[in-house]
């Protein structure tokens, strides 16, 4: 499966959620059972340490529906600006991770802060 490229844009200070839907090659839904799914942003590829990690979650295995979130506290302590990102499976029984999305996170500046 080849990695789909999406931006995403995020306020800071807010909650935040997204809903992916993953297809085969058959544009038929890719069945995430017995799948993890993990995401992180950085400033760059060649950041050592992730600027965000999403709360990645499968929310519809036999229909490909994975959710990335990050509460506004969460959100907050993340500088404005422009970010990359990506998402992966991991198949539990083999270990085998594939990309399944990437692309850039843009984090738009916030006036008022709920912290």
């Amino acid at each position: 499966m080849a990695a789909g490229y999406q931006t995403i844009f995020l306020n800071q200070g807010e909650t935040f959620t997204t809903s992916i839907t993953l297809d085969d090659a058959n544009n038929a839904p890719y069945n995430l059972t017995g799948f993890t799914v993990k995401s992180q942003a950085k400033k760059s590829y060649y950041t050592a340490n992730a600027s965000l990690v999403f709360t990645s979650t499968i929310t519809d295995a036999n229909n490909g529906i994975i959710s990335l979130s990050a509460n506004a506290a969460t959100t907050a302590n993340i500088r404005a600006g422009q970010y990359v990102y990506d998402a992966i499976i991991v198949q539990n029984s083999t270990g085998v991770v594939t990309r399944v999305l990437e692309g850039q996170l843009i984090v738009s500046p916030a006036v008022t802060l709920n912290n």
